[in-house]
Order: structure tokens, then sequence, then C-alpha cells
């Protein structure tokens, strides 16, 4: 205990109730022992936030930018923006005891270096952590939708078995076993996107994977789109369509919930394979709501097992535009929390 608290990581609380002697002194976890930096990168945005160790957020901010312009570009204005928020909160680099990133792609997350992104040309391979040399401490890179899924742990009612799945341009899962994010043996654990699925109608639709009939070439978020296009509403994004769906209009909500529907069929399967107490949905098509909703719950409640799913909840996520911060700080505290860290400060 005495090295902890030396090591600032714990602090006397107050006092307790005497049971006869001397009233013992309480010990808490000191949240504010330093801070976390956590990025959350999108294909057109990035949102960076500073935390305590709590990963309560104490200044955030987010800016536009274009994942195609590359990691140097990007991570230039990702540095300019995480001075900015540790000035707002009156920190320094010095107060930073970790970062945590995340980005929309697979990551080896042992090196935190992207993988193959499909909508980050020029980013395969690249070495991120080092982009924050100047923070002289540890980085973790993830998948955008592992780090969400830490986000929405306790909020989505549950802090064991999760899947968290995010249907925007793409389509992918974060999968939270007994509490923790599970990663698989290079870390593209949940890529759900590109499970091959059947069209209704027989058509095939090529991925820009360039596979057949991938879930996120049906259903996903650009699908969606081409497809809105196709039956002549008039729509430029996803927003557009979401737009429409919500405001009645009998096309969108069928293409909505038709994509409910497909991303159901494979849920189900997960249901059935991996048991989670809730499905939670995020990303700019879960926007859309009870439409998407609808046709997921008509699927997985089908097509899964009874016991699977007697308990099941799926929900959208209620705060999809925190999760990836929240996220972020959770990865970079819990890494940097871990038993060998600890026993290192507490030396």
């Amino acid at each position: 205990m005495d090295q902890l608290i030396a090591a600032r990581l714990l602090e006397e609380g107050g006092r307790g109730w005497s049971t006869g002697g001397r009233p013992p002194t309480l010990l808490q976890f000191n949240s504010r022992a330093g801070c976390v930096l956590a990025v959350d990168l999108g294909a057109s945005s990035v949102d960076v936030a500073v935390t305590d160790l709590s990963a309560q957020i104490l200044a955030t901010v987010g800016h536009p930018i274009d994942i195609a312009d590359g990691p140097e570009v990007v991570l230039a204005e990702v540095d300019r923006l995480a001075q900015a928020v540790l000035a707002e909160a009156g920190l320094t680099p010095a107060d930073v005891c970790a970062v945590g990133v995340g980005v929309p792609g697979p990551v080896e997350f042992s090196t935190g270096r992207p993988s193959y992104p499909p909508i980050m040309p020029g980013w395969h391979d690249y070495p991120i952590p080092s982009a924050f040399g100047r923070f002289d401490c540890p980085v973790f890179v993830d998948n955008d939708v592992n780090v969400m899924a830490l986000g929405e742990l306790g909020a989505a009612g549950s802090t064991q078995n999760l899947l968290v799945v995010k249907v925007g341009t793409g389509i992918g899962c974060g999968v939270i076993v007994d509490g923790r994010v599970y990663r698989g043996a290079q870390g593209s654990a949940g890529d759900i996107g590109h499970i091959h699925v059947a069209r209704p109608d027989g058509r095939t639709v090529t991925c820009r994977c360039g596979q057949e009939n991938c879930l996120e070439a049906i259903a996903g978020g650009q699908a969606l789109v081409r497809d809105a296009r196709a039956a002549g509403l008039p729509v430029e994004s996803v927003r557009d369509l979401v737009a429409l769906a919500t405001h009645g209009d009998g096309a969108a909500l069928q293409l909505v919930r038709d994509a409910g529907r497909t991303i159901g069929t494979v849920l189900a399967a997960l249901v059935n394979f991996f048991n989670p107490h809730c499905i939670v949905m995020t990303g700019g098509v879960a926007s859309a709501g009870v439409p998407l909703l609808a046709g997921i719950r008509e699927a997985v409640y089908r097509r899964s097992m009874p016991l699977a799913a007697r308990a099941l909840e799926i929900t959208v996520s209620e705060a999809p535009d925190l999760s990836g911060r929240v996220g972020a700080a959770r990865m970079a505290i819990e890494e940097f929390l871990d038993e060998e860290s600890v026993e290192t400060l507490a030396r």
C-alpha cells in the first residue's frame, strides 16, 4: 500500500467506522494520478480527448479530416489537436501516461500497425505509435469497433458478454468476453463485414475487398446509398437515407429494414455460437433506429436457438458520439494499469 501511495495511484479517502480501536483510514484509487489521450479516427473526422485515469473526459475537440490523405498528414493534425486539448485541461505532455487510438480498419494490436485497411490508403503497416513520440509513454492502437465496444461497457447494461456492431460505411463487430475485448490471434476477430451472405434476388455484388456478396457489400452504408439511388431516391449519403427513413419514406424504410434482416442473419449465427447478453448497434446506419432494429430482431429471434436468445437484448447505442473516445481512453488505461505496469510504477 505504501508503494502504491508513493506512486500516487492510491490516496487516503477519509476515515471508516471504528470497531473499538482507532478508526481505519480508507484508501481509494486516485484517478488524478495522470491522464491519457484518447484518439478516435474516422474516415472523415477525428475526435481527440484527454481524460483522467477513470476515463472521465477533461477536454475534447473534433475536426474534419480525410483518412485517405495518409498517415503523415492526418497524424500531424491529431498532434495539433492533442496539444490543444492538453492546454485546455491545463496539462502538459509530461502528464500523459498512455495514448489510446482507434482507427477504421484492421490493426495488429501487438504492434499498432494497420493491416491492409480498405478505406485507409497508404496506412498499411504504418507505425502509428511512432507519431506520439513527444509524449514518451505507451501507445495502444486498435480497430475502431473494438474501441467502441470498450466504450459501451456498463452503458450497455452488461460488462460480461457483449457484441457491439458498427454499421456505417462498412460493418464490423467488437466482441467483449467476460468484460474484456476479444481480439483473436492476430487482432482481426469480429470482422463480420466480410462474411458471405446471399442476396434475396440471387444477384452477386463485388465487395471492395475483392470477394463477392460480403455482408457490407449488401447491407453497409455505401451499399444502401447505391440501392437507394437505383430506386430513384434523392440521396447523396447514408445521412440522407436515414433522414428519409426517419420521416417515413416508404422506399427508404424498406431498404433499411431489409438491411437489418440481412445483418440479422449473420448476427443470429453469432448469437448461437457466442450467446451474448446484449447486442449494441452503432454507426451511421444504426442511427435509423427502429426500422433497422426491427429487421435485425426479426432475423435474430427467428434464426437463433431459444436458449441463446432467451434473455438477449438488442439495442442502439445511447452515446454513439462518445463511445469511441471513452473506449480509446479505457483501452489506454487498462494497458497502463495492468499488473506488470503497476508493479513497475510501485517500485
